[in-house]
Parts: C-alpha cells; structure tokens; sequence
C-alpha cells in the first residue's frame, strides 16, 4: 500500500482487497469501480427486471472511515455524476421507503448504515440493528445491504421502466 495514503483511505484500500469485499466481487454481487479519495464508486448488481440495468453504481463519501459512517447515493457510473431520480431503484414497499430521491435532496439512502440518515433517528439502533454501520465489516456493511433490497421480490426496477 502507498504510505502516501491518508489512514482513513488505507483502511479502506484494505477493505476492498479483503476476503469478504473480493468474495462478493468474485460472485457478481458488487464491484468495486474508482476511488477519487474520499469518494469511492461501487456497482452492485441487480435482479433482472425489464428495461432495468443489471447494476447500480453508487457513490459512497468515506473520510474518517470506518469509524465515519459512509454516506452512499445512487450514481450514474458513465456520466460520472448523481443518478437521476427516474432512474433510481423501485419496489412495491420496501424500495420505495429506502431509495427516496426526495430525502436529504437525494444525497444519501434511507438506511441505518449511512451517515446523513442516521442522525436524528436513535430508534434505529434499537428497530434495525442488524443494518447499522459495523466497522468491523467495512464497506460490505453497506454493499450488502444493497445487494439484498436490489435482488428481492419487491425489486421491480428502475423508477422510470
């Protein structure tokens, strides 16, 4: 690893190359894009629904991480810039409540895992604490928790398909 590297960005350099990060890698659940400190691009692969793409790229803000919550939104991985909102990931119930474009003007998903959601919302800890930020795990914490909403069946694709 470059000594160069901030501390924060070294530790997630070393997420990206662990066995957990690369396991999903190596199935086709998520792969890791770009990383233009502190920002880092990962898609995550998603069911197959019409007119939907097989991926989703998302853009996670990462400084002070791990023990920082990242933050992540739905990016546009071509345009190299926030995904629009007709584009997003829907569902019948579960989706709808977490890919909210108008939450936080769509900087940030609706999850226990992610930094500017988080706050203000203490009754996670106790409703979800199976989805709250471990920095144990890293950046899988979150990708994870992506793969699962995008490859169930309330998963209906794209908001505009």
């Amino acid at each position: 690893m470059n000594a160069a590297l901030r501390p924060d960005e070294l530790l997630l350099s070393r997420d990206l190359a662990a066995p957990l990060y690369r396991c999903g890698e190596i199935e086709g659940r998520w792969r890791h894009v770009s990383t233009d400190w502190p920002y880092v691009i990962i898609a995550v692969s998603a069911a197959e629904r019409p007119n939907s793409p097989s991926e989703y790229g998302f853009r996670f803000e990462c400084s002070g991480y791990p023990q920082n919550l990242p933050t992540g939104r739905p990016w546009d991985i071509d345009a190299n810039a926030p995904l629009p909102a007709g584009r997003w990931p829907n569902g019948r119930s579960i989706l709808p409540s977490v890919f909210r474009p108008g939450w936080k003007k769509g900087e940030c998903l609706y999850l226990p895992c992610d930094r500017l959601s988080i706050a203000g919302h203490d009754q996670w800890r106790h409703e979800h604490p199976s989805r709250l930020w471990n920095p144990e795990r890293g950046i899988v914490c979150y990708v994870e928790q992506l793969y699962e909403l995008l490859n169930q069946g309330d998963y209906t694709g794209a908001i505009g398909a």
